[in-house]
């Protein structure tokens, strides 16, 4: 029988657990696919073996899908697969947890133009701070590839229009969206990496890497997110989802070698603090970026 404090950890451990399987999963696809065949090629058999695996659990032929909810599955999966390749095009000449706090400022921005509090106001000076101390066309002295910053800033784009799409198919089972959504993210991701990496994707270690990667950064991640949503308020999970790119950036240190500065380390804490700080006084209900879709 579960006790009261098992009860309360869960799903608090079941969203650290999803960060932390996704940053495991993209640490092991830049360590080992982006040699064979490229971020192209690695967004391709991550975003393709994801949607494989969403398809077979949840059969979303089972549900009737509206004309205007299929555009909207539409649009919502194009941003999903653009942000996956433009994230992992970042990864190419980015350290993993600062490419993370980078894109985080797609969500953020979201969040707080839809308040006019002026206590908002804060988080946007804390963001601005934090991406300040990242950004080369800012800062004359971070040391960061443009092209890869670049990338990273058009993936928060990407999670910001991903998010805004969301919110319109949010009535739909979120099994039926996020399957279908993955399947048009597929049709974005895999015909890049073909372009880019041709034959070398059919190579039996890329396509046994890559179900691994789509395992660890999207089925099981979507499975503790849903069992944190169901126990947690909206806020609280946003507060925890907050830590992704603290995680992100200490898994890269242990498994990529990824070294940071102490300004880096710095801009990331700023990062996170607006996005805490975002989901903590948030007013209104808001679509949670899911971890599992991102990057």
């Amino acid at each position: 029988m579960s006790t009261p404090r098992a009860s309360s950890l869960l799903p608090l451990l079941s969203v650290f657990g999803s960060v932390t399987f996704l940053g495991l999963g993209t640490s092991w696809a830049k360590h080992t696919l982006f040699p064979l065949v490229g971020a192209q090629g690695t967004t391709a058999v991550r975003v393709g073996f994801s949607a494989l695996l969403l398809l077979l659990l949840w059969r979303p032929w089972r549900w009737r899908l509206a004309d205007r909810d299929a555009r909207m599955v539409a649009c919502y999966g194009a941003a999903l697969g653009a942000m996956n390749l433009c994230f992992y095009m970042a990864l190419r000449t980015i350290p993993f947890g600062i490419a993370v706090a980078i894109e985080f400022s797609g969500p953020l921005m979201v969040a707080l133009l839809s308040s006019r509090r002026a206590l908002d106001f804060i988080w946007i000076l804390l963001a601005i701070a934090g991406l300040g101390l990242l950004l080369p066309m800012v800062n004359n002295v971070s040391t960061l590839d443009p092209a890869g910053v670049m990338f990273a800033l058009a993936a928060a784009l990407l999670w910001a229009a991903y998010i805004v799409t969301g919110k319109r198919v949010g009535h739909l089972h979120a099994g039926h969206s996020v399957s279908l959504g993955l399947t048009v993210a597929a049709f974005v991701a895999v015909p890049a990496g073909i372009a880019h990496a041709g034959a070398a994707l059919l190579s039996p270690t890329v396509l046994l890497v890559g179900l691994g990667v789509a395992a660890l950064s999207s089925a099981i991640p979507i499975s503790l997110e849903m069992v944190a949503l169901k126990r947690l308020p909206k806020q609280a999970f946003g507060i925890m989802l907050s830590m992704e790119p603290a995680v992100a950036a200490l898994l890269a240190l242990v498994l990529l070698n990824e070294h940071l500065t102490g300004t880096q380390w710095l801009a990331i804490a700023l990062v996170m603090a607006a996005s805490m700080g975002t989901a903590l006084t948030a007013q209104r209900p808001t679509v949670t970026p899911a971890v599992s879709l991102q990057g």
